[in-house]
């Protein structure tokens, strides 16, 4: 190998590693709202949206994290089905169901649906949801790769909700864990 070879090589894997590390903290990242999500307390038909933002830090290059929203008809606020790895660490389920804002920022990343269903029917798919996330076997299991995560989550709830048609991005590592 030449040597200017040998110095691009070693240039190139230095700018790939300098952003490696981040000067942003996670502890002040946005968790605010992104605005994508119908206000609850003026939309009374049924909600239910499936989100994905870019990992947090250096992972968010190639992958994503994957959580679900809903809200029956009438209800004046969301809930959120997600799994986070670091509720694993402070000993709690890294499952979770709870009232939340739907469309919060994933730690400065702002959010995109990947699937979206609203209206009649959608009440039915909620109550599917929830039933695959009670059901779901990793409540208290993180494992980055290959699973389970969030992502191997939102599959988990795909495969045993068909109807809601949803297939995740190929940045959604983790998903094929269930398959």
């Amino acid at each position: 190998m030449t040597v200017l070879k040998r110095l691009s090589i070693f240039v190139l894997l230095g700018l790939v590693l300098s952003g490696c590390s981040s000067s942003k903290d996670w502890r002040t990242a946005s968790r605010e709202s992104a605005g994508i999500a119908p206000d609850p307390s003026a939309t009374n038909e049924a909600v239910l949206q499936v989100y994905g933002a870019d990992a947090w830090g250096w992972r968010g290059w190639f992958a994503i994290h994957t959580w679900i929203a809903a809200k029956r008809t009438g209800d004046d606020a969301y809930t959120v089905f997600d799994v986070i790895g670091w509720r694993g660490r402070n000993g709690q389920p890294v499952m979770r169901i709870t009232q939340d804002a739907p469309d919060r920022y994933w730690y400065g990343e702002k959010p995109r649906i990947i699937k979206e269903y609203r209206g009649a029917g959608v009440d039915r798919l909620i109550d599917a949801v929830e039933q695959a996330a009670r059901e779901y076997p990793w409540k208290n299991q993180y494992t980055v790769f290959p699973g389970p995560n969030s992502n191997t989550f939102t599959a988990w709830i795909a495969k045993r909700v068909p109807e809601l048609e949803l297939n995740l991005p190929l940045s959604a590592i983790g998903k094929s864990y269930v398959e």
